[in-house]
């Protein structure tokens, strides 16, 4: 099997996690435990996730030289992630998110401190140009400032390598980044926001206004009920596999590393979004971000006894 490239730019963090009975409502507090910290960030999660599913993974992020950013550089290198385009920030520290884990439903929610990963800039992207450039797919999410994914993108579209944006978490973008996109990766708030639509509107009117932005694949993710695929080829709703949720960190960012994984290795656009769907799901039945990304095998054998897969 051909591997295939990627190259993640994104953000690194330790996650800081505390399990309840249930979510807090504002302005409430809920005794909850145990507590555990977990590696993490958007970035760092999808680098593992493509990694771990068969992809010549490149990392491309800043982290504080202190433990956390040690421990962080420590466990992508452990992944087989080229770490050479992870810089060390001496007056920032290491990214944080503060993640609180329902018990009963595995729903969260996540406050992200940026730190290091906010340092991050054009100029430090242009510096992993060969990075982008040896690459068969560049995935970003927007745990980074927008101008760095902006260059990023630029850069990729200079030498041909497919950009993949998951536009988490949710912020406005500008036009001529989304022109720049060959696939975006969204949940249906995202799609919203980016939309400039309802929440309540169907996902495929979400996702056919999102691509008329420029993106010839959008997905928009559905949680239990699916994905929604939109491609100029393809419209359709993909159902949800049937698991146990325990916990669903890390579930959308194990589904964007499959994807890119898979876009990589040269699968379909409809065939990459199953992998990913299985991905997600199997992540889902495992606490904590990083310790719940599945293997290429896993995922494979989950799909071989679940036999949906397309041809």
């Amino acid at each position: 099997m051909i591997a295939g490239s990627v190259c993640v730019i994104g953000s690194i963090n330790m996650d800081l996690v505390v399990r309840t009975p249930r979510l807090p409502a504002a302005g409430e507090t809920v005794l909850g435990g145990p507590f555990q910290t977990f590696p993490g960030g958007k970035g760092a999660n999808q680098a593992v996730a493509a990694a771990r599913m068969g992809a010549v993974t490149t990392m491309v992020g800043c982290v504080g030289d202190d433990p956390y950013g040690w421990q962080m550089r420590h466990t992508l290198a452990n992944e087989d992630i080229d770490v050479s385009c992870i810089s060390d920030h001496e007056d920032a520290a290491t990214g944080v998110a503060l993640i609180t884990v329902d018990d009963r439903t595995g729903e969260n929610t996540i406050v992200v401190a940026g730190e290091a990963n906010l340092t991050l800039t054009p100029d430090r992207v242009s510096l992993a140009r060969s990075a982008i450039d040896a690459a068969d797919v560049l995935l970003m999410q927007l745990e980074i400032p927008t101008d760095v994914v902006a260059r990023a993108a630029s850069l990729a579209r200079e030498f041909d390598t497919i950009v993949i944006l998951n536009a988490a978490p949710a912020a406005a973008l500008p036009a001529s980044l989304l022109s720049q996109l060959d696939c975006l990766i969204v949940n249906r708030g995202e799609a919203a926001l980016l939309a400039g639509r309802s929440s309540d509107d169907e996902p495929g009117a979400l996702a056919s206004a999102l691509a008329a932005t420029g993106p010839s694949t959008v997905i928009i993710t559905l949680g239990s009920h699916g994905a929604y695929l939109h491609t100029p080829d393809d419209a359709s709703l993909l159902p949800a596999f049937a698991v146990e949720a325990v916990d669903a960190v890390g579930a959308g960012d194990a589904f964007a590393g499959a994807f890119a994984a898979a876009i990589a290795r040269g699968e379909a656009v409809r065939n990459a979004c199953t992998i990913a769907s299985a991905a997600g799901a199997l992540a889902a039945t495992h606490r904590g971000a990083i310790p719940s990304l599945p293997t290429a095998e896993e995922v494979a054998t989950f799909l071989a006894a679940s036999d949906r897969i397309s041809t």
